[in-house]
């Protein structure tokens, strides 16, 4: 593995303050209120440094996306290990993917998607990071059931899983919806165990 050198070392930490800066910008401001001026003094970064490695907004905001997804990932594998093996750890590991859509990612990608409806430049650098994120995610969420897609229904499960738990996330967003998601989910959980049992 290549040495990096201290130049290399605070490229990376600029890149890492400007890309924490933009989601939080994103939670708090919006779409229309992240601008690269205050994502950049933010994240105590010179205009020209934000300019340098980023230099338009949607490369920013695509780079913060994409690097929090895959750092959100990888908390998920690391939080997944620690769970318990037998019965419960299929109904520990939906409530833990359910809150990985109420997070602070998920927030920023939802202003993300709104904006891309009537942005065709946001969206045209989007649509293939959403698409790549799914992948990744549906793939994570299988290794992690230990499922087998080979069984009939059961890539569909998984992909309903998914589904269900961004649709409950956007349904939280404007009031807490603790008491119906708990329900919806104990439903559905019912439901998984049962079409992944069929494939073992």
């Amino acid at each position: 593995m290549p040495v990096r050198t201290p130049q290399q070392q605070r490229s990376r930490a600029t890149q890492a303050r400007l890309l924490e800066a933009t989601v939080e910008c994103l939670v708090e401001r919006g779409w229309s209120g992240t601008t690269t001026t205050v994502v950049a003094a933010r994240a105590g970064v010179s205009r020209g440094a934000q300019l340098h490695h980023y230099p338009t907004k949607a490369s920013l905001v695509m780079a913060a996306v994409g690097h929090l997804a895959e750092r959100r990932a990888e908390e998920i594998r690391t939080e997944a290990a620690l769970l318990p093996a037998g019965t419960q750890r299929l109904d520990r590991l939906i409530d833990m993917l359910a809150a990985a859509f109420t997070g602070p990612l998920f927030v920023a990608a939802l202003e993300l998607w709104v904006a891309a409806r009537t942005d065709a430049e946001l969206r045209a650098a989007l649509v293939p990071l959403e698409a790549k994120v799914g992948r990744e995610m549906h793939r994570l969420t299988v290794d992690l059931l230990g499922a087998d897609e080979r069984t009939p229904g059961v890539r569909e499960a998984v992909q309903a899983t998914l589904d269900l738990l961004r649709g409950l996330g956007v349904a939280n967003l404007l009031s807490d919806d603790s008491h119906r998601r708990t329900a919806l989910l104990a439903a559905w959980k019912r439901q998984l165990a049962t079409v992944l049992a069929s494939g073992r």
